[in-house]
C-alpha cells in the first residue's frame, strides 16, 4: 500500500494567540516609573545591602 501524504489547505500559523504574544510588554507599562523604582531598591536592599551589613556584623 502506498503511504498517502496530506497537503495543508493553509500556511502554518504561531501557536501563540496574537492578543497573548506582548502581555508582558503591557504589564511593565502598567508597572510604571514607581513599581520601577520600588523592585529596583528592593533588589538592591535584598542582594546588596543586607548581605553586606549581616558580613560587617551590624
Amino acid at each position: 500500500m502506498k503511504p498517502v501524504e496530506r497537503v495543508l489547505e493553509k500556511p502554518l500559523e504561531c501557536p501563540v494567540p496574537h492578543n497573548k504574544r506582548y502581555k508582558w510588554w503591557a504589564w511593565l507599562k502598567q508597572l510604571g516609573f514607581w513599581g520601577f523604582m520600588f523592585f529596583l531598591i528592593k533588589g538592591v536592599v535584598l542582594y546588596i545591602l543586607l548581605p553586606y551589613l549581616i558580613a560587617k556584623g551590624f
